[in-house]
């Protein structure tokens, strides 16, 4: 399985004009999608994030990746796997190989990481507060009943089971609301998620798990409110000295194993929110489960604006992870650059393919399409300051509340 060829295609997908505490979406998001190619002509894919850096990581491997085995790849680059600056790109990589090796002896990938324990894969919706322009016909959300009008909508469309909500947008008392509604409308049967990506202070994080503790209850929970394993760690003690075990989740206070060692012992995360492209892979996404298996903590997946092959991705690992014990983030919409058409979501879930590697391939066409609109856009760098203050206001800043 000697790697004779690495070809890195850079791209740019349709973004609606989502909103978070970080700003704006651009109309294009960004994404790379790498091939590895075998002396016998079997192609491994993968997709991380795009633009300027997390291609000319991956291009600086490629003398390294060029001649070696697959199934020793990451052994020749054990130097790097430390190294935060190359994460994303020996993720890609994992993934390639993996789909290559799959493809070549015939086995899908969740086997090459111990095989599956489930069928299906749970997906939560992702819920955006957003701008009523660019191509999505999910219209205008930046209201509490807008809001509310969106997730219906995604519900009929898919079928999603549980709501996270991205906030962090509004005050926080209409970002309450938006809750308190959704729960209204959907029942107590369908958990709910808000992630206000730590810009609430502990005491309006506080105040915040107070007014929602029961609509955060029964399979919800509250995620990355207040900044850095300190600040989630005084959410924690101020909700428990209130009696409230809403329990706090967490992608970016915890990110690696260190990180995660420290926030249980402060008690600063009760749910891990995994994600193949920041973790190292998919194999240490596997290792995660089995550590918050061993210490007691719940796991999820985390998500960005993917393809259909970082999606798939997904359903492997999960597939594979036993200690899965919340459904999975996803992003809408998705885009066609596989050959097999957009990955279908139904009854909330994704059904866990057995055919070799990850189960897809690309579409060439739709691969040489979204490289004509990355070469022809101005967009290299994701900026959602700068979005927001082109299209919203020139003088925003993010607000901390």
């Amino acid at each position: 399985m000697q790697i004779r060829d690495f070809r890195i295609h850079s791209l740019a997908i349709s973004d609606p004009p989502l909103r978070s505490s970080f700003g704006l979406h651009a109309p294009l998001a960004l994404r790379t999608v790498i091939e590895l190619e075998s002396a016998d002509g079997i192609i491994g894919i993968a997709e991380t994030h795009g633009g300027d850096g997390p291609t000319q990581a991956l291009e600086s491997l490629r003398t390294r990746v060029i001649g070696q085995d697959a199934t020793r790849l990451f052994v020749s680059l054990s130097d790097l796997q430390g190294q935060s600056a190359y994460r994303m790109a020996l993720s890609a990589l994992e993934v390639a190989s993996l789909d290559l090796i799959g493809k070549t002896v015939g086995l899908p990938v969740h086997a090459l990481l111990g095989g599956k324990v489930r069928d299906k894969v749970p997906f939560s919706a992702y819920a955006f507060y957003k701008h009523a322009w660019g191509e999505s016909k999910y219209g205008e959300a930046l209201t509490p009943e807008g809001l509310v009008t969106q997730v219906q909508q995604l519900i009929t469309d898919y079928g999603f089971g549980s709501i996270k909500l991205k906030a962090g947008v509004l005050e926080p008392d209409a970002e309450i609301e938006t809750i308190k509604l959704l729960r209204q409308t959907l029942g107590p049967e369908v958990p709910l998620r808000i992630d206000p990506n730590c810009v609430w202070s502990v005491e309006t994080s506080v105040r915040a798990g107070k007014a929602l503790r029961d609509e955060l209850s029964d399979g919800g929970y509250l995620e990355d409110p207040a900044q850095g394993i300190a600040g989630m760690a005084a959410v924690r003690a101020g909700l428990l000295d209130q009696g409230i075990q809403t329990p706090l989740a967490s992608n970016m206070a915890v990110t690696s194993f260190a990180t995660l060692a420290e926030a249980h012992q402060h008690d600063a995360c009760q749910i891990v929110l995994g994600d193949h492209h920041y973790w190292g892979g998919l194999r240490a996404v596997a290792e995660l489960g089995r550590v918050c298996e061993t210490l007691g903590i719940g796991l999820s997946m985390h998500s960005n604006s993917h393809l259909g092959v970082s999606l798939m991705a997904m359903v492997h690992v999960a597939a594979a992870t036993h200690h899965l014990t919340y459904a999975c983030d996803t992003h809408y919409p998705w885009q066609k650059i596989i050959a097999e058409g957009r990955i279908p979501i139904t009854g909330g879930n994704v059904s866990v393919p057995d055919l070799p590697g990850l189960g897809v391939t690309l579409n060439y066409d739709q691969l040489e399409k979204l490289k004509e609109r990355y070469k022809n856009s101005t967009y290299r760098v994701r900026d959602d300051v700068a979005e927001m203050r082109k299209q919203v206001s020139p003088n925003w800043e993010r607000r901390h509340w």
